[in-house]
């Protein structure tokens, strides 16, 4: 699978891949793009849960929280992506397609 092959391209070159520290329980895969390497792919969902469970914060703090220190910070081009799932809009597009 040519997903695995561009994730152990990554990890000879780089030594290892970006990833979200504490944040293992949220990965949900990896991610590719065009023309270069692939990156880790996390749950929102389960980022915000791991953060409550673990920092003890609201739904409201561990959401603000992701959003400011996570969601919005760029390391480079393996930043990992975080995927939102979000039904309704989803299926929205479904509607509209």
């Amino acid at each position: 699978m040519m997903v695995k092959e561009d994730l152990k391209r990554t990890l000879k070159k780089d030594g290892n891949i970006m990833r979200a520290d504490g944040l293992d329980e949220a990965i949900i895969g990896v991610a590719t793009r065009p023309n270069m390497d692939a990156v880790l792919a996390y749950d929102v969902d389960k980022i915000i849960s791991i953060l409550m469970k673990k920092d003890g914060m609201s739904y409201e703090e561990a959401n603000e929280w992701y959003g400011y220190n996570i969601a919005s910070a760029w390391v480079g081009d393996t930043t990992p992506v975080f995927i939102e799932k979000d039904e309704d809009f989803i299926q929205e597009i479904k509607n509209n397609a």
